[in-house]
């Protein structure tokens, strides 16, 4: 069963890395996504008006982002700091955490593991976000996205690769907890394990594809698997 799974992946781990935006926090939900990206999508045209409909086809900000090194260093500057700055707006509308998460970071840091949060959004924005609800004492270190590189967001392996040295442990002993085939494309990229978080219809089945080495559609599931009362040998 699915509980079983989690607790054999878990019992393996020695760092448990935590997506943002979806397994922790909804960072859009007060403000929504396409609004900012159409936002960002005005200030590329600015700098480049051969980007204007590709950036206007995308109601993703983190898209827009990653088309602004086309239109050069200033470009991408100002649209990474345009999106910081909504990103922080965002997260402070945003909510509470995502229902269990918290009980997951709380079960996530037991003796002898680690816990960070590994996100392609900003430090700042995440931050932000765990400083409000009283979060960061939960958390070992957060890894936002590297300023002014968006090729390095995942599926990249970057953010994973920095959190396992920050954390000093070896990527084989990680395991992601990621809502996005990104996620798990990412840690399948440094030979950790990740457990595919459903929070959406038929995202079970591309979550599993990608290649999750299981996947839940709650929080809840992962705090069960993570607690320590939990962890038989």
């Amino acid at each position: 069963m699915e509980s079983n799974d989690l607790r054999g992946v878990f019992g393996a781990t020695r760092a448990v890395l935590f997506d943002f935006d979806g397994p922790i926090c909804d960072v859009f939900a007060g403000q929504p996504a396409p609004d900012i990206a159409r936002h960002l999508a005005a200030t590329l045209a600015n700098f480049d008006r051969s980007l204007e409909d590709k950036a206007h086809g995308t109601d993703d900000p983190m898209e827009v982002l990653r088309l602004a090194p086309q239109a050069g260093e200033a470009a991408l500057r100002a649209i990474e700091d345009e999106l910081t700055e909504a990103e922080v707006s965002a997260v402070r509308v945003a909510g509470l955490p995502v229902s269990g998460a918290v009980a997951a970071l709380e079960a996530a840091r037991t003796p002898g593991r680690k816990v960070a949060i590994v996100s392609n959004n900003s430090a700042a924005c995440v931050n932000a976000f765990l400083l409000l609800h009283g979060l960061l004492p939960l958390v070992d270190t957060v890894v936002g996205r590297a300023p002014y590189q968006p090729e390095a967001m995942k599926p990249a392996p970057d953010s994973l690769v920095r959190a396992a040295r920050e954390l000093a442990t070896p990527l084989r002993d990680c395991t992601l907890i990621g809502d996005s085939v990104t996620d798990i494309e990412a840690a399948r990229g440094t030979g950790g394990r990740s457990v595919g978080f459903a929070n959406k219809a038929g995202k079970e089945r591309a979550l599993a594809v990608a290649g999750a080495d299981v996947v839940v559609t709650t929080m809840l599931a992962v705090a069960d698997a993570l607690a320590p009362s939990r962890r038989q040998t």
